[in-house]
């Protein structure tokens, strides 16, 4: 095996033999050499540490968590938790880790699953390491490593906090495994986990482990992104290109000529029609296959445009599979759709997707049945499917390596505007092509459009910017969490260990670090100095005190007579004082006091620490009492005489609701709000709460909301959702927006039991998106169904089943 190996890898092979023989051991398993970033980081972890690891998309990072569930199995009772940020890699995680180890082994967590919670290997999303951190939950028990897969995922606006809670409040002693894209502040990144986290390296690797040829499709013709002729330096544009694409001209209006119609319930749809001079898509298709660079992804920014460009290959006929292949891809769909009915065949499209599977041709986007990604996946792994157009989510975390990335566009509409994709972007997209050990080469093309720059398109390929920026915000349900653990004092203390903060005021996190476990040495120092016969810690101030005065009365001669008597009293006062304590008594006394010399030392410098951190910028722990101060003017949180805050009863369920709207749904519980409704009622109001509906769509009116009791508890619950937005904003936090009920009315229908067809007629929706939807209002339901006292509780639980059904079931055991 060594013979393959680099100059590098054959050194880094020699240092692991030896000084590493865990990774020695896990190497001779493996039927391939390790990179050389792959055996530092794997070195790391067997020494002790944790580590953070940045390298492109397909470069073998969970080579290295691979090694650190190696090293739990080879540990006796040690576990290991390896998170991820969507199901379906959690999903896919699982079924590899069950090959390996075994079910008995392996569990998976992921909200709406729950498998063999307490193996020793258990996937799971991070939401749920969230929740059971917050919880102290017994599976934490001998809990080793943390595998923090897609980590980058900590910028997310959306679920990006999660990420840092779960960092900050990990067990010192549990060790971290974090796996990123290339990002270009990984060193800032890691930083800050070796300020919060202890012993962190930070692993960093910029080389493709296939080499990328990037190339522009103008008109039919591809040419090469960069001068590939050798007398040039590295990323000058290729001139041919340049000559070809003079006097293209064009503007925002011509290079996208499409049409929208709008329907009466204030919805909208996108219909894409062909620019002129691009090649059509069937015969790129059919290049890219005479070329021998299928198969390929083909990344378009919608999914309308994704479905539409399926329709177009098929239409023009291309197949690109023979009949062996053709009857194993219909052997894998029976298989892998048998439980769905009958009668939802139709409405799911099943037919025309199978035809475009047995010719080798799929989409893939969020809008789709997840069993049906799932099979595209499975088969274009297997090199079945030779052909898929996407959206972007494919670029993220699923194992889809292609020959070839096609990008149809470099803008996309981000819910706003078009804008052009980053470069971050770019390199995410163009990471899938070439896979390791298959291809020598990976290829990207960019299809040509008027207006483009060539100057421009190469600059964006040639640059590698992806900075990773924290979207970290205290919540209601973090607040009441933290406060019932640490108290308020400890938790503006750990808000200022956030990377949001970090990254605000790098020094406080080092300051806050300091403070914790200077903390933890009082403490330590407070316990050595204990005296059964009184507070010692009161005594040693009273001595420390008179000591100070006596070195005051020493240098200051020249005091004024008045202030002179007046220190002499308070000495007298003093000793007074000291020789009557009960602890002056005590036989043990100088040594308790030299614990108590430590103690007053240590705490005079701590004071000083919380000083420096209280006069800087903390914009975090800010917004947290901004947060407090809402919790207080709804009576969640109760202060004491002294200041000290604990939880109210609604306080205590608040702290188990984990949803985007967490006060507004306890509020409505403790108001009763939604005693009322039935199970179709309750799933109608939740799934309002969930709910987020695309920019575009408008107004709802009441003929298209459920009816009966439903109606004024939506009312009631909509008065309520405005005071508690005034109140935030009169507390300077952002607010929310207001319950998005564009769904309510299908969901009440599929909880009575209405078919597929009708209900996603009602919603106007995909039905990966209706499953989608459907599984976050399951998720919101079961949480009322533990915190929900009596009826609510019970119709919560009812409202679940009566949902979980069809393909929404089918789904959740996917």
């Amino acid at each position: 095996m060594t013979d393959t190996l680099s100059p590098a890898e054959r050194f880094a092979a020699a240092r692991t033999r030896a000084g590493h023989p865990q990774v020695e051991a896990f190497r001779a398993g493996l039927t391939f050499g390790l990179d050389p970033f792959q055996i530092a980081a794997c070195t790391s972890i067997e020494d002790g540490n944790s580590v953070l690891v940045a390298a492109p998309t397909g470069a073998g990072k969970t080579i290295v968590a691979e090694f650190a569930v190696f090293l739990s199995m080879a540990t006796p009772s040690a576990k290991v938790f390896y998170t991820a940020p969507m199901k379906a890699l959690s999903n896919q995680k699982f079924q590899e880790f069950v090959a390996q180890y075994g079910a008995d082994e392996v569990g998976l967590l992921t909200g709406d699953t729950n498998v063999n919670p307490h193996a020793r290997i258990v996937v799971m999303t991070t939401e749920v390491l969230r929740n059971m951190l917050y919880a102290d939950s017994d599976l934490l028990t001998n809990l080793a490593f943390v595998i923090m897969d897609e980590v980058h995922y900590l910028a997310d606006r959306f679920r990006g906090a999660v990420w840092e809670e779960v960092i900050i409040h990990l067990p010192q002693s549990v060790r971290m495994v974090s796996l990123s894209a290339t990002v270009s502040n990984a060193e800032e990144f890691g930083d800050w986990l070796q300020a919060v986290r202890g012993e962190t390296d930070v692993i960093v690797s910029e080389e493709r482990p296939v080499p990328l040829e990037q190339h522009v499709l103008v008109k039919s013709k591809m040419l090469d992104l960069f001068d590939s002729s050798g007398k040039a330096a590295t990323h000058r544009v290729n001139p041919e290109l340049v000559q070809m694409t003079k006097g293209g001209g064009g503007g925002a209006s011509s290079r996208f000529n499409n049409t929208r119609r709008r329907n009466d319930r204030g919805r909208s749809h996108e219909r894409m029609q062909p620019e002129p001079g691009r090649m059509d898509r069937s015969e790129i298709v059919r290049m890219l296959d005479g070329k021998h660079l299928l198969p390929a992804i083909f990344f378009i920014f919608s999914r309308v445009g994704c479905d539409q460009a399926v329709r177009q290959v098929l239409r023009a006929g291309v197949r690109l599979t023979d009949e062996h292949e053709r009857d194993e891809i219909r052997a894998i769909v029976d298989d892998r759709c048998r439980t769905l009915l009958d009668e939802d065949l139709a409405v799911l499209g099943y037919w025309e997707w199978l035809d475009g599977l047995e010719r080798g041709v799929a989409a893939h986007h969020a809008g789709m049945l997840p069993a049906f990604k799932e099979v595209v996946e499975e088969l274009f792994q297997k090199k079945l499917v030779k052909a898929v157009f996407a959206t972007e989510t494919l670029a993220l975390g699923i194992n889809m390596p292609a020959r070839t990335v096609v990008l149809d566009k470099l803008e996309k509409f981000n819910g706003e505007a078009r804008v052009p994709i980053t470069p971050g972007e770019y390199t995410q997209l163009t990471g899938r092509a070439g896979r390791r050990g298959i291809d020598a080469l990976g290829h990207s093309v960019i299809q040509w459009q008027q207006g483009l720059d060539p100057q421009a398109v190469a600059s964006l390929a040639s640059r590698r910017t992806y900075p990773l920026n924290s979207s970290f915000k205290p919540t209601y349900n973090m607040a009441v969490n933290l406060i019932n653990q640490f108290g308020r004092t400890r938790t503006r203390q750990v808000l200022e260990s956030s990377f949001a903060q970090f990254q605000a005021d790098r020094a406080v996190v080092d300051l806050a670090r300091t403070v914790r476990q200077q903390e933890e040495s009082l403490a330590g120092f407070a316990e050595a100095m204990t005296c059964h016969l009184g507070d010692f810690t009161e005594y040693s101030g009273i001595r420390r005190r008179l000591s100070d005065l006596e070195r005051e009365n020493e240098r200051s001669d020249q005091t004024k007579r008045g202030e002179r008597e007046l220190r002499q009293r308070e000495l007298q006062s003093l000793r007074k004082r000291m020789k009557a304590h009960g602890c002056h008594q005590c036989p043990e006394r100088e040594q308790h006091a030299r614990w108590a010399e430590r103690y007053w030392k240590l705490k005079r410098q701590n004071d000083a620490l919380g000083k420096q951190i209280a006069s800087r910028t903390g914009a975090i722990a800010r917004i947290f009492d901004r947060v407090t101060d809402v919790l207080l003017g709804f009576d969640y949180l109760v202060a004491d005489a002294s200041g000290q805050l604990t939880l109210s009863e609604s306080g205590l369920i608040l702290r188990r609701i984990y949803a985007e709207r967490d006060l507004l749904v306890a509020e409505s519980l403790r108001r009763g709000l939604w005693n009322q409704l039935d199970a179709a009622g309750l799933a109608a109001m939740a799934c309002a709460l969930v709910f987020e509906p695309r920019r575009d769509e408008g107004m709802i009116d009441a003929r298209y909301l459920p009816k009966g009791v439903f109606r004024p508890a939506l009312d009631e619950t909509q008065e309520l959702w405005s005071r508690l937005d005034d109140l935030e904003r009169d507390n300077h936090l952002p607010g929310s927006n207001p319950l998005a009920v564009g769904l309510s009315l299908a969901m009440w229908k599929w909880a009575r039991g209405d078919s597929l067809g009708n209900v996603l007629e009602e919603a106007e929706m995909a039905a990966g998106d209706f499953v989608r939807w459907t599984k976050q209002t399951i998720d919101l339901l079961d949480q009322l169904s533990v915190v929900a006292d009596g009826h609510v509780g019970r119709t919560a639980r009812v409202a679940m089943d009566s949902i979980r059904r069809g393909i929404v079931a089918y789904s959740s055991v996917n």
